[in-house]
């Protein structure tokens, strides 16, 4: 999918190097005359703002790390002391914790317009397991970076989500040990996380790499999720894609800007502003709301360790999506049935958030049991179900006439032969 470079140095500097190293004329393929589908809508410019969100990331929590010290005794000082004595301290630190919810706002969009459009199918199953990764990843780091301000939700936080390893049989208390260096959550668990948040983002950076080259092989898939036919199909990524990027990523950096200037403490939570006491328990404790749905899950389940293995299997799951899905429709556009279904499990997945912040007792609890049985059959029953019983509507012969509305549609039966490209 990854069209033939036009690209032609003229600068005598650029025709040394690329005779040597033709890393221009590389860049050049993939992100000017790469071929896009002309019919992308603006679901597809998270991409490009997940990129944009992790570079934030990377440089506020490099800036942060040069004033902060992972040490028990003075870690929720320091961070106070960078919120009022460092030059914009108060600003690094404000852009790098709600980074960290706008890029799970980002993903979570990201991931559900991946499962509306049939983003996982074939031929792009390691693309979407490589995005698997990348969001185990980035779960890793929230939580350890969590645990930083060291305030009474962070303590608290750590210590309920290390223990559930303790779970696992015959190695779960080893596995405990070594996550906190000690026999409770203390200074040494600090600096193991401190290290650990500040080396996964690079761990991200690159298989996001690996994610960009697995999207280039191929291909973009597209609102109609049937395959690129011709020339006519797509557009250079640049200048279309670049300025539609650009142009998402501005608007997302005013949604971001409104939660900075205005609201940024509003996704934390008040505890937090109280140094750690391990001999004070919170009332409630709950995780950051970007791991609620989960939350829910682990509590649904009487037993720690089926609980332990439900939230694991939550993600999971999607790891095997690409087989569990039977029909050979991409798109829900034209699978009504899907459709339905579909938003469904958004609804589902939205209540089994707010349900991970409610105590759990009672209706609680009952609910998150009725919505985590209903996540988990929506993957493995529905879906391979429905490939089975359900009749697309009729695909359009090509993007091109998708996009201009005209000529006639090929039936579904016809259309819903494997596709091997776009």
């Amino acid at each position: 999918m990854s069209g033939h470079s036009t690209y032609q140095p003229t600068n005598p500097a650029a025709k040394w190097l690329e005779a040597r190293l033709p890393i221009l004329g590389m860049m050049h393929a993939q992100a000017v005359d790469f071929p896009t589908p002309k019919n992308l809508n603006y679901f597809w410019t998270f991409g490009a703002i997940l990129t944009f969100m992790l570079g934030v990331q990377i440089v506020t929590g490099i800036v942060l790390a040069m004033h902060y010290a992972a040490n028990a005794a003075i870690a929720f000082d320091q961070v106070e002391h960078i919120m009022r004595d460092v030059n914009f301290g108060w600003l690094l630190r404000y852009m790098h914790a709600n980074g960290a919810s706008m890029f799970f706002i980002a993903v979570y969009i990201h991931i559900f317009r991946g499962l509306y459009y049939g983003s996982y199918k074939e031929p792009r199953e390691v693309l979407w397991i490589l995005g698997v990764v990348i969001f185990l990843l980035m779960m890793a780091t929230a939580f350890m970076g969590y645990v930083l301000p060291w305030g009474q939700m962070s303590f608290w936080g750590a210590t309920v989500i290390t223990n559930l390893f303790s779970a696992i049989p015959y190695v779960g208390e080893s596995i405990v040990t070594l996550l906190w260096g000690g026999f409770s959550v203390d200074n040494a668990t600090l600096n193991r996380f401190f290290s650990l948040h500040y080396l996964l983002p690079f761990m991200i950076a690159g298989v996001v790499v690996l994610h960009i080259w697995a999207l280039h092989v191929a291909g973009n898939n597209n609102p109609t999720g049937i395959s690129v036919k011709s020339k006519q199909d797509t557009l250079p990524f640049h200048p279309y894609m670049t300025m539609k990027d650009g142009f998402a990523v501005v608007c997302f950096c005013l949604f971001f800007g409104w939660f900075l200037f205005y609201a940024p403490n509003y996704m934390g939570h008040p505890d937090n502003y109280v140094p750690a006491n391990p001999l004070v328990t919170p009332a409630h404790i709950v995780p950051e709301w970007y791991f609620l749905p989960f939350y829910a899950i682990l509590r649904a389940i009487p037993s720690k360790l089926g609980g332990v293995l439900a939230m694991f299997g939550a993600i999971a799951v999607l790891f095997i999506l690409p087989w569990l899905d039977t029909s050979k429709v991409r798109s829900a556009t034209f699978r009504p049935l899907y459709r339905q279904f579909f938003w469904v499990f958004v609804v589902v997945c939205v209540l089994l958030g707010w349900l991970g912040s409610k105590p759990p007792e009672g209706i609680y609890v009952i609910l998150s049991r009725i919505f985590t049985a209903y996540y988990f059959i929506h993957f493995l029953v529905i879906l391979p179900l429905l490939g089975l019983f359900e009749t697309p509507k009729p695909l359009p012969a090509s993007i091109s006439e998708s996009v201009l509305k005209g000529g006639a549609s090929r039936p579904a039966a016809a259309a819903a032969a494997p596709e091997h490209r776009g």
